[in-house]
């Protein structure tokens, strides 16, 4: 059935963007500097993508997952660590927000090549994506500007 399909793919998207989500309020509390307005609007935006997909799923009948993955509470708590350690240098949680980014698009695009999608969740997912490229693409920025 197309919805259960359409359901499990939107579901594993919200769990990603959610703890993306996650990922950007700790950074904006971890950096303490100009980038912390980024990092939370950054989260603002993974807020409301979560939120149009948990809309989609609930319209396809199903349950929409409202929590983040045990993989991204392990990594955050690596960041955690490892920021401990390096004494919260910004460029670490840049370099950090910047793996995360390279993941979230990257499920996003395998998304968007899943071939058994509806064509509502389809455009549903391209509209997520839309906002997750342009995160991606602004943390990719902030990376290669305090490298340079």
């Amino acid at each position: 059935m197309a919805n259960d399909r359409d359901i499990k793919v939107l579901n594993d998207l919200i769990k990603t963007t959610l703890d993306s989500h996650k990922g950007f309020v700790d950074a904006a509390e971890d950096t303490g500097s100009a980038h912390a307005q980024f990092f939370a609007q950054m989260a603002q935006e993974r807020s409301q993508v979560a939120s149009q997909m948990q809309a989609q799923v609930s319209a396809l009948g199903g349950a929409p997952e409202d929590s983040s993955s045990v993989a991204a509470a392990a990594h955050r708590t690596f960041m955690d660590i490892k920021q401990a350690v390096m004494g919260q240098d910004d460029q670490a949680v840049i370099n950090e927000v910047e793996r995360g980014e390279d993941y979230i698009k990257a499920k996003y695009e395998a998304a968007l090549r899943d071939e058994d999608l509806s064509p509502q969740t389809r455009q549903v997912v391209e509209q997520a994506y839309q906002s997750i490229r342009r995160g991606h693409d602004q943390a990719s920025a902030l990376k290669h500007q305090m490298q340079g």
